[in-house]
């Protein structure tokens, strides 16, 4: 029996690099494919449960922002890294490799390129990172997250393929749960997170938005809210103080299932949060990253935003006011929930796993692929 084709995954930093990842090893183990993980020393920590026979920390670092000093020294770092992974992938030997955006990702990717490996990229935003920009021309297939994306066009879109953002298990299973409007018990439920790194505007803005509807509104709220270990006791306080019944944690582990039980989810627009915002079916109020170079986030949450599915708020118009007006206009007219939720849900791909193992598959010309 001959051995199992070998896929070597490249993903660091967030969580948002590292879902995808794991959903589609997933995928690809289920076909009898081994998986092998290449990230950054930092996300080889808390990257021990992913569904990987072996992970190989390797040097990274964002030579971006900072000092010249700062940027040649992570060129440095970068360069270390590179060749690192090409002892690692001449040791491994993998049939492919894909890789997930982020500057960790790019010492395998440029080693596997460098060595005539098959290199599949993954871009989950509506604008190529500038690390995938730095890899796609060397690549062999792009795979994208959204049907249109800023930065792949000409050459690069002509090997471009659309999957979708691949979404763990327990999205899809939280998919299951309907989207449900009692209005005549009149509870809204509101979700507010702020992706996987938190954001402090959220405690900021939320809890005082909230506290400053009408008593008989403040009543009507159940609120769930992911905030900062140093923001959850004030968060806490402010919600309990108004009068309104709310969870606040630091972290949920369960966080699809507390999406599938919201009316509406109040977050940032990271490539998984609206991902999963799809598959499940959720209304939403985004509030973009500010201040990043690519401004990703704002093409995501325009993605849904386009198809009536969500509200997007930049971060300088997100403030407690603001936000009161819209919480109250949905309470009193509750009918845009409904539509949105369906418009989300009409955008989301759950099988967009399934089909990033089968464009690997195919590109790699994989020995278990090669039935179906």
């Amino acid at each position: 029996m001959s051995a199992p084709s070998l896929v070597l995954l490249a993903a660091g930093g967030t969580g948002g690099h590292l879902f995808p990842a794991q959903a589609l090893a997933t995928e690809l183990a289920a076909r009898g494919v081994a998986i092998e993980l290449a990230t950054d020393e930092r996300a080889a920590n808390y990257a021990k449960e992913f569904p990987a026979r072996r992970i190989h920390p390797l040097p990274a670092a964002t030579p971006s922002g900072g000092s010249p000093l700062k940027k040649l020294g992570a060129l440095f770092t970068l360069g270390r890294g590179v060749l690192a992974a090409r002892g690692m992938i001449g040791k491994t030997r993998p049939d492919a490799i894909v890789g997930f955006g982020g500057y960790p990702t790019v010492p395998p990717m440029l080693a596997g390129s460098m060595l005539g490996v098959t290199t599949i990229l993954h871009e989950q935003n509506g604008v190529m990172g500038r690390a995938n920009k730095f890899l796609a021309g060397r690549a062999t297939a792009i795979a994208t997250g959204f049907a249109e994306v800023r930065g792949v066009e000409g050459k690069l879109a002509d090997k471009a393929t659309h999957v979708g953002n691949p979404v763990r298990a327990a999205v899809i299973a939280a998919a299951a749960t309907p989207f449900r409007w009692a209005a005549t018990e009149g509870v809204l439920r509101v979700l507010v997170f702020g992706g996987s790194q938190g954001a402090r505007v959220m405690s900021d803005v939320a809890p005082a938005a909230l506290s400053a509807l009408p008593p008989e509104m403040r009543a009507r709220l159940r609120v769930v809210q992911q905030a900062r270990l140093e923001d959850v006791e004030r968060v806490r306080h402010r919600y309990e103080d108004s009068g309104i019944e709310a969870v606040v944690e630091p972290f949920f582990s369960d966080l699809p299932a507390r999406m599938a039980e919201s009316h509406l989810v109040i977050s940032r627009s990271g490539a998984s949060t609206v991902a999963e915002l799809g598959v499940i079916g959720r209304p939403s109020i985004l509030v973009p990253l500010p201040g990043a170079i690519d401004q990703d986030q704002a093409a995501n949450a325009e993605t849904l935003m386009k198809i009536g599915a969500a509200k997007l708020l930049p971060q300088s118009e997100f403030i407690p006011r603001r936000l009161t007006q819209e919480i109250e206009q949905l309470m009193n007219d509750p009918a845009w929930l409904t539509s949105a939720a369906a418009a989300a849900k009409s955008a989301g791909i759950p099988d967009a796993a399934a089909r990033l193992a089968a464009l690997v598959g195919r590109v790699a010309r994989l020995a278990e692929f090669k039935e179906s």
